[in-house]
């Protein structure tokens, strides 16, 4: 039998780096085959792997060996690899794979990689010693003779409202000694445009593990058939919370970002990083994955600290932006005017103009394509792949190889 011959010396070609489709496969090896073959999804992620770049040993076998992560289909046979069988599921092309089922082994690869660097915080100083790190820099300056760090008399603040923003913010702040909270702070609402704040929303659970997250278009969905929005994506609500708290006047809804460095008594703050439709969806497919190997707190400062950074740093960045589906433009219109006019109503102090939580139907038909179908997924496996190399640099190996007769 020429199947399992055939099947046997592709799977070579593919440990050596080749590129050729199992449909286009003619080559044989003579001897015993073995007994089990890699799945077609591991198969055909190696492929793809191979196409980008030489791969080390090493990922080639993790890539041969993994598990396809989360919901989908069993590992699956090579079509023609073997005789018919009426148990399981029917072989396939590899070919004829969607992305989508590729991306289940390369998330759990990824994920492995991340969970086996450790928690940052297990290298680096924990936020309960915060008080230590900044009394350290403030040695530090003042050895350099540039003065005290911290002054006591800067604005106290909290940040609140979109969580994606004010996360990032928080984190720029605490790095710069900043640190949040204090009797009589400021809690400052961070606030954008509805549509934005809902892609905020999604990308902030996307970096999240612990709860899973539907994709995009899915998870606009529920939201739309929903009567009430997440609190991060509703100002107004939480400028009310707040106001209860602290008062009135200790609470700002900031829509103008221009102006939070006045606010904050800093000359600047660090800009934001755009996370692309594709960054954010891959790592929600990666959360899903390491929330098997991490606690939730563990795997939010994995995926910011660690996975962030390699996907804003991709050569590939920012790409393509996260938009809304034409289905969605009216019913987000509609909401983040009732949003607007809810502000307005509670008198609460805006930095910057109300009317910019207004999403516009012109500006959201021309935010960009949605994330979904075959095409966006093959934009984050493409992604995906070049991040499974980017550890190593893939050295240690030649090119591919040309197909066998």
């Amino acid at each position: 039998m020429t199947g399992p011959a055939r099947a046997a010396a592709w799977v070579a070609h593919l440990r050596a780096g080749g590129t050729t489709p199992w449909v286009e496969w003619t080559g044989t090896v003579d001897g015993p085959t073995p007994p089990v073959l890699p799945g077609a999804q591991q198969l055909e992620l190696l492929r793809r792997v191979n196409q980008r770049a030489a791969v080390p040993d090493a990922l080639v076998e993790r890539v041969l060996t993994a598990s396809a992560a989360g919901r989908g289909r069993p590992d699956l046979e090579l079509v023609g690899a073997r005789p018919a069988s009426d148990f399981g599921p029917p072989p396939v092309d590899p070919g004829d794979l969607p992305a989508e089922e590729l991306l289940r082994v390369a998330a759990l690869l990824l994920a492995e990689d991340l969970a086996a660097e450790g928690d940052p915080d297990s290298r680096h100083d924990r936020p309960d010693d915060l008080g230590r790190l900044l009394g350290d820099a403030a040695r530090r300056m003042k050895r350099s003779g540039r003065g005290p760090w911290l002054r006591p008399w800067r604005t106290k603040y909290k940040l609140v409202g979109d969580p994606w923003r004010a996360d990032a913010l928080r984190r720029d702040l605490v790095a710069r000694g900043r640190p949040p909270g204090g009797r009589g702070a400021l809690v400052l609402v961070v606030a954008d445009d509805f549509a934005t704040m809902l892609g905020d929303l999604w990308t902030d659970r996307c970096f999240s593990t612990g709860v899973a997250v539907p994709a995009w278009g899915p998870w606009l969905d529920a939201l739309a058939g929903s009567r009430r929005i997440a609190r991060g994506a509703d100002p107004a609500l939480v400028a009310a919370t707040w106001s209860e708290r602290v008062g009135r006047e200790r609470v700002r809804i900031v829509l103008d970002e221009t102006q939070l460095p006045a606010l904050l008594g800093l000359p600047r703050l660090t800009p934001r990083s755009a996370v692309s439709a594709e960054a954010a969806e891959l790592a929600r497919l990666v959360a899903k994955a390491l929330g098997l190997r991490v606690t939730p707190d563990v795997g939010r400062r994995i995926l910011r600290e660690r996975l962030l950074p390699r996907l804003v740093g991709h050569p590939g960045h920012p790409g393509a932006p996260l938009a809304v589906p034409p289905e969605h433009h009216r019913w987000i219109h509609r909401r983040s005017v009732r949003m607007r006019d809810a502000v307005r109503a509670g008198d609460y102090p805006v930095v910057g103009e109300v009317d910019g939580l207004v999403s516009r139907p012109r500006a959201l038909a021309a935010s960009g394509e949605t994330l979904s179908g075959e095409a966006a997924d093959e934009r984050v496996l493409a992604l995906a792949v070049d991040l499974l190399l980017a550890p190593t640099g893939a050295q240690d190996r030649t090119g591919p190889q040309e197909a066998g007769t």
